[in-house]
């Protein structure tokens, strides 16, 4: 097998120029200018070797989306409102990026979401993302541990919040925002969200200039711990030996134990941290699979 002479071969403030191309056929590795395309590896069919290299899945939809961005972004992000404008040069302004530049990454995960939400419909022709049926559309930044996820939290509340209070007819904004964390160790870690803390991420990163600090605050931001969601059935309040008999809460009673001050808002961003820890049924997985083993893997797929 031809090894990898030297691992790290881009820069982590600029775009991808080189990848590691793997041929599963000579298992040799191979490099290519360019960027690797995104996507994932899953198991050959049939193999049971514990050498197995796999068969590479593009995700197909990623790779239109990031072409259009960087077209988008090198005209100038057309169609973008003023404060996001301000934002974008800020975070990219090498005057306030002497000490702390933002990685590559990063400044995608936000222009994405940015392009997906205020570029011209024209950008985005040919982009459908699949949802779930439900009324919320639901996006996902997909990252390596140690890119700086929470930054980019603070970047999308940031964007957020501060469009909407310039602007609160501006549907395509919210100023309050719900923050779910996969267990209590993150929850804490995540009080950096808070404006108002001490150490918040928005001064520490300096992601807002401080012009815009006081009008940040003017938003509304829960961190709550995703246990938080659970919500009792009727038969689990009848099994209860509990003194308090209080029936199923209502639609509403769940919605302000949940949001509490915020439960009467008509704009909601939620964002749920490590996303990839929530789990749902995969429902076209069931009856393709033959080994118990197998099913129970793949039919649950992470969303």
């Amino acid at each position: 097998m031809k090894q990898i002479d030297k691992l790290i071969i881009n820069s982590p403030y600029d775009e991808p120029k080189y990848y590691w191309h793997y041929d599963r056929e000579h298992r040799s590795f191979e490099k290519r200018d360019g960027r690797r395309p995104a996507g994932y590896v899953v198991a050959t069919p049939d193999s049971r070797g514990f050498d197995d290299p796999g068969v590479f899945v593009p995700i197909e939809l990623v790779n239109k989306i990031r072409p259009r961005v960087k077209a988008w972004r090198e005209k100038g992000c057309p169609g973008i409102s003023g404060i996001t404008r301000r934002l974008l040069h800020h975070w990219q302004d090498p005057e306030e990026r002497e000490i702390r530049r933002f990685f590559f990454c990063q400044l995608e995960a936000i222009e994405t979401l940015i392009w997906l939400t205020e570029a011209p419909e024209a950008e985005k022709t040919g982009i459908e993302i699949p949802g779930d049926g439900g009324e919320f559309a639901r996006w996902c930044c997909k990252m390596a541990t140690g890119t700086g996820k929470t930054v980019i939290m603070a970047m999308l509340i940031a964007w957020q919040v501060l469009n909407k209070i310039t602007n609160r007819q501006d549907t395509r904004f919210a100023k309050d925002v719900l923050v779910v964390a996969p267990g209590l160790t993150v929850k804490n870690r995540l009080s950096v969200l808070y404006p108002t803390a001490p150490e918040n991420y928005y001064e520490e990163f300096n992601i807002v200039p401080q012009s815009l600090m006081e009008r940040l605050r003017q938003g509304r931001i829960k961190v709550i711990n995703w246990h938080k969601l659970s919500w009792e059935s009727e038969e689990q309040v009848q099994k209860k030996k509990s003194v308090d008999k209080r029936g199923v809460l209502s639609d509403e009673a769940y919605t302000r134990q949940v949001l509490g001050d915020m439960s009467n808002s008509r704009n909601l961003i939620v964002i749920n941290d490590e996303a990839h820890h929530a789990w749902r049924i995969n429902v076209e997985a069931r009856g393709k699979y033959l080994r118990q083993r197998d099913m129970k893997d793949s039919a649950e797929e992470a969303t």
